[in-house]
């Protein structure tokens, strides 16, 4: 009998897995019954005020960038509607959003990139377009409409006039109204759009996926570290007429040769994959445990450094 997992509804994991996993998008209704939310636009408003949390700001129609961290001042400055904060990594510094991750024990924990938390008022949103990893989009308090796309890579066209990576095309071919508790799994490179219907909060359960490039460069780093005895690049045989003539096929395929013997360490790749997926995203902030970070919020917050949103929110 295969184990459920909560989250997922009437699927098992391996059925997840099989039929969904990097393959097609999922609709999962009241994947988290009774869910309450851990945190609100208030508190992630606060932490957008932190130096140490990486936070940013779209604002309007035509999606506009900007970046914490954030002041007072520019949340009483902002719009009625048509605007969207997203801090990141926000299971680092609220236990209760890092207690959500069990919720996803069924995936390998190293996989795990962070929970990002967004917050936005009527119309928010970051513009459709398509991102190179696995998501969970569970929607905390109010409500989000979300429409799935077409498959996109990077050919795919974009818009010129933002910072973001919006798609100039997108063609809708789903759509749903998530409510608290809903989820919403996207694969990489599946289109999305998620627009704000009132005040709502998001909760985006992100896994990583590294690019091939990122990963040689930090290869390359492991293997300098580690002193190995250096392998050279010898010529095939050369006549004189290359002494004039483009780099001929065979210094290629030399060169192919002589980097994948670096490759050939299954034991070295392992622990340096090990390593590297493992490694923390921010790491100044290891030696600081949750609990201790949001006992700096709330002492901050006792102490009336405060944050206030136009709408009369604010920061208790």
């Amino acid at each position: 009998m295969n184990q459920q997992s909560a989250v997922l509804g009437d699927l098992s994991p391996e059925e997840f897995l099989r039929d969904y996993w990097q393959k097609k998008p999922l609709l999962i209704r009241n994947a988290i019954p009774d869910f309450e939310p851990p945190i609100d636009g208030d508190e992630l408003a606060g932490l957008a005020l932190e130096t140490e949390v990486e936070s940013r700001l779209v604002v309007g129609t035509e999606w506009q960038l900007e970046n914490g961290p954030f002041t007072e001042q520019r949340f009483q400055t902002l719009p009625s509607s048509h605007w969207t904060l997203l801090v990141q990594a926000v299971d680092l510094w609220v236990p209760e959003v890092a207690a959500l991750l069990r919720e996803f024990a069924f995936l390998p924990p190293w996989r795990l990139d962070d929970i990002m938390v967004s917050y936005a008022q009527d119309g928010g949103s970051v513009g459709p377009h398509f991102d190179y990893y696995d998501v969970f989009l569970l929607q905390g308090a109010g409500q989000r409409r979300w429409q799935i796309g077409q498959a996109c890579d990077a050919s795919s066209p974009l818009l010129e006039n933002t910072d973001l990576k919006i798609l100039s095309q997108f063609r809708p071919t789903d759509e749903w109204v998530l409510n608290c508790g809903d989820m919403l799994y996207i694969p990489p490179k599946i289109a999305h759009h998620g627009v704000a219907l009132g005040d709502c909060t998001t909760f985006s359960v992100g896994f990583r996926a590294p690019a091939a490039t990122e990963m040689l460069d930090d290869l390359a780093t492991e293997l300098l570290s580690r002193g190995l005895a250096p392998s050279y690049l010898t010529d095939p045989p050369l006549t004189p007429a290359m002494a004039t003539d483009k780099i001929p096929a065979a210094y290629t395929a030399k060169i192919k040769s002589l980097l994948l013997e670096l490759l050939e360490d299954d034991q070295l790749l392992a622990e340096w994959f090990a390593q590297y997926m493992t490694e923390p995203k921010y790491p100044m902030l290891t030696e600081i445990t949750g609990e201790q970070r949001r006992a700096s919020i709330d002492n901050r917050d006792a102490s009336g450094d405060q944050s206030h949103f136009k709408n009369g929110l604010k920061l208790d």
